[in-house]
């Protein structure tokens, strides 16, 4: 599953024969270690208890409830997905014990060396005995690997120990070869071991969504796939190959679930950030559940949204495997439709954050969609939609709205229904959209709002009387300040660059619009030259 990311030592170049490495470790390995037994007991004694203290205490929950009765009621698909998020922390524990192996044998530190292996071969124990004993019939395979896992990892405790007793420079360059090889199998094993147990407990959760009728049970295990997503992209795409997508367009087409329709929708967003997950969202023809979803009048607002989350996460513009959606581009106009209705109807900010990222991703994903969003009066559905704080309410969905407008504007006939709506006002505003918080995906999201409200107005302004309209409004103030000012912009590039295309554009049409000083440093050198003379400004300057 990729658990480990081992530091690399190179190859490093010794200057004696393998053959030297392999008759030190057949000796080694034929002779008892000269050690009094209390000391190696000692010294060892300390990581393992300390180790097996910590598995009892996770494995055992203090409880005040006295109540034995009620701990005897267990839920099997809790069972199953406790199970899974067990075993993802015990790995996740290896995995760093590993990685330190790995940095220490880089440094030559033995001692610690040895004392990180020790560490870890009781962490692998305890991992195989937890899997052991709630995986009860666990396949072969992953017998296999356990098995190899556990002679490799004790083979690794004895090497290194041997290691510490020693001060002979010769024997130690010859071991750290030995010792880096047997440390790549373990996280090698270690890590295919990890894939097979959990595709084996997946398993276990997609047939309990296949082959159950019970509302409550198949809900469960979706709650479950649902948490399993949440650990990494490697982890979505093993769910993804053991069947969930199957599973849950299953569920999503059969009315007597419809409760679980968002819930199994949600989960299908987050399993098709993978590769493998949109292959199989394609192979059962998703894309038409989908849009039979969006443009169910009797569906809930809860799965429409839940839907279109769907949809943005396969359009995404970040996916360089989605082109072959053959199948979306079929469907395309009745999934846009129903998405601009959404944005329309939305009771609340995250249900029109939801469908207007799918149509901002949609609109990179086929031109065509923004004929369609024109013909269906979305500039002014959103620009109605921003002057609704209801809906949006965030600079999320203001970067949705923009992106949805910045490309529409590239349409000749966008000009007119953004000055009928009155949309220059508006973004003029976007132009001045600042964070309410520190936090740096707010901060993200107000730049990236500002660049493209900046390229909308750029790409408007081809017409003459959007061009005057934003002049008349004092745009052009504005955007000489977000350039002249770095900490108006946060000192983002992007930011400036499309300020500086839009200047040019109104300039023009209108170059009386513009002051001498501020057409001699940002109109009239090339782009590059003005760029680079904002850039290096000090706030002081303004």
């Amino acid at each position: 599953m990729g658990f480990i990311s081992p530091i690399s030592l190179g190859s490093p170049q010794l200057s004696f024969h393998s053959q030297v490495v392999i008759i030190t470790l057949h000796c080694f390995r034929m002779h008892l270690i000269q050690v009094d037994s209390v000391q190696r007991w000692m010294e060892d004694l300390r990581y393992m208890t300390e180790v097996e203290c910590m598995c009892i205490l996770q494995s055992k929950p203090i409880s005040v409830d006295e109540d034995i009765h009620s701990e005897l009621i267990i839920n099997p698909e809790h069972v199953v997905r406790d199970n899974l998020q067990t075993l993802l922390k015990r790995a996740s524990i290896v995995s760093t014990e590993l990685g330190k192996m790995f940095q220490k044998l880089e440094k030559s530190r033995w001692q610690r060396v040895h004392s990180t292996a020790v560490r870890a071969n009781c962490h692998v124990r305890s991992l195989v005995n937890e899997y052991n004993t709630f995986a009860r019939n666990s396949p072969a395979e992953i017998q296999k690997y356990e098995k190899s896992l556990l002679e490799k990892c004790m083979e690794l405790t004895t090497i290194t120990e041997r290691c510490i007793h020693t001060e002979d420079e010769y024997f130690l360059k010859s071991m750290k070869e030995a010792v880096h090889e047997i440390l790549t199998e373990v996280s090698e094993s270690f890590s295919q071991m990890i894939d097979l147990a959990l595709a084996n407990e997946i398993q276990v959760l997609v047939r309990q969504i296949e082959s159950s009728d019970n509302i409550y049970t198949i809900g469960t295990a979706i709650s479950g796939l649902l948490t399993l997503t949440q650990d990494g992209v490697q982890l979505c795409s093993i769910i993804a190959k053991e069947g969930a997508v199957v599973a849950l367009f299953k569920i999503c087409r059969q009315d007597c679930f419809s409760c679980l329709y968002a819930l199994a929708l949600r989960t299908l967003a987050s399993i098709c950030c993978v590769e493998e997950g949109i292959n199989q969202l394609e192979k059962v023809d998703g894309i038409l559940c989908l849009a039979d979803i969006l443009t169910d009048e009797s569906s809930t607002e809860a799965a429409r949204a839940e839907a279109a989350a769907v949809v943005a996460q396969i359009t995404s513009p970040h996916h360089t495997f989605t082109q072959h959606l053959s199948s979306f581009l079929e469907n395309m106009e009745d999934i846009v439709t129903a998405l601009i209705k959404l944005c329309q109807d939305a009771s609340s900010g995250e249900v029109f954050l939801l469908a207007s990222a799918a149509l901002a991703n949609i609109t990179f994903f086929d031109s065509m969609a923004c004929d369609i969003l024109l013909q269906l009066n979305a500039v002014r559905i959103l620009f109605e939609a921003c002057r609704d704080r209801k809906r949006v309410d965030t600079p999320y969905s203001k970067d949705q709205v923009v992106t949805i407008l910045a490309n529409i504007s590239v349409l000749e006939q966008a000009s007119l229904e953004v000055l009928q709506e009155k949309g220059i006002d508006h973004l003029l505003l976007l132009l001045s959209e600042k964070p309410s918080s520190g936090s740096p995906a707010e901060v993200s999201a107000c730049e990236r709002v500002q660049q493209k409200a900046a390229v909308t107005l750029a790409r408007l302004s081809r017409d003459t009387d959007v061009a005057h309209t934003a002049i008349q409004l004092n745009c052009i103030p504005r955007l000489i300040e977000l350039c002249r000012s770095p900490a108006e912009r946060n000192n983002s590039d992007s930011v400036l660059v499309a300020c500086l295309a839009a200047l040019r554009r109104l300039a023009a049409g209108c170059p009386d619009s513009i002051e001498d000083t501020d057409y001699q440093q940002l109109i009239k050198p090339r782009l590059v030259d003005s760029f680079l003379l904002c850039s290096n400004m000090e706030e002081s300057f303004v």
